[in-house]
């Protein structure tokens, strides 16, 4: 077999295996564990707007939720493997747009931009699932931690106060397109409500347009963070999304606006949930 056939060969197989009944039903898995770190995150949240908790406002804090659960290292390697399936699954999402690549105009244009999304929405998972890992082998530690000491590693290469404000960048935009995504409900596209009640949708609906521009505010704040980290050449600044929450607690009416967050957080966490029930990638 050529090598033009034998890539043609596995681009099949891996357009088969991210259609097969199989990956979607450990993909659900995957968007209820999802929807899961969400409601836990929001959950640490308001114990932090009301003077409770302890634990990091972000995911390895709602991994450590999980941990120290009477069930939690066995539920922490579900986690894992549903995120897993979901990153290939939306892996998946590269072959089915792959022959656009090679179109022009419009068409080129979307096929690079729904690839990419997808490339970027599988590592989110992988990493959300390398901490679960960690949290279940005990060897988690806080994402703000984790990624103070990041960006001191990429502030010491040559250009890295270029990069960490790159790297900040990029999460304001995804948390100011998170917000339009709410408010013109571009979200109803990845999900297939064809079999679900007017009720239902008008209750996906409400999710969304309160759950992505939550995420999105939250999105934002930490990649402002990290453009202060740079700026300022200090790591400690790049606090990640405990830091973000702190951030808005700090704020004037603080109490108030954490608790709007982090019930906006919630609805997309409850969002997964319906996405869940009935997934669809576009």
């Amino acid at each position: 077999m050529s090598a033009q056939g034998a890539a043609r060969s596995a681009v099949g197989k891996a357009q088969r295996a991210g259609q097969s009944d199989g990956l979607e039903n450990l993909a659900r898995i995957g968007l209820i564990a999802f929807g899961v770190v969400h409601l836990l995150v929001a959950w640490i949240a308001l114990q932090l707007a009301w003077g409770g908790g302890g634990k990091s406002a972000d995911q390895s804090g709602a991994m450590q939720t999980l941990a120290d659960s009477p069930v939690g290292k066995p539920l922490l390697w579900l986690v894992a493997v549903g995120l897993i399936a979901l990153a290939v699954w939306q892996a998946a999402e590269v072959f089915r747009w792959r022959s656009g690549w090679s179109a022009s105009g419009k068409t080129r244009t979307k096929a690079l931009r729904k690839s990419g999304n997808a490339l970027v929405k599988a590592a989110v998972y992988i990493a959300l699932a390398v901490l679960a890992i960690k949290f279940a082998v005990g060897s988690g530690q806080s994402s703000s931690q984790q990624q103070q000491q990041n960006t001191a590693g990429v502030l010491g290469w040559p250009g890295g106060q270029f990069l960490v404000a790159a790297a900040g960048l990029v999460l304001i935009g995804s948390g100011i397109w998170h917000i339009r995504k709410g408010f013109n409900k571009h979200f109803l596209k990845q999900i297939d409500t064809s079999e679900a009640s007017p009720s239902a949708v008008k209750l996906v609906t409400r999710l969304g347009q309160v759950g992505f521009p939550a995420k999105g505010v939250a999105l934002a704040l930490v990649g402002g963070l990290l453009v202060y980290a740079a700026i300022t050449f200090d790591p400690s600044k790049a606090r990640g999304l405990d830091g973000a929450m702190h951030t808005i607690l700090e704020a004037p009416f603080g109490q108030f606006l954490l608790t709007l967050v982090a019930l906006g957080i919630a609805a997309f966490g409850a969002f997964c949930f319906v996405r869940a029930r009935y997934p669809e990638r576009t």
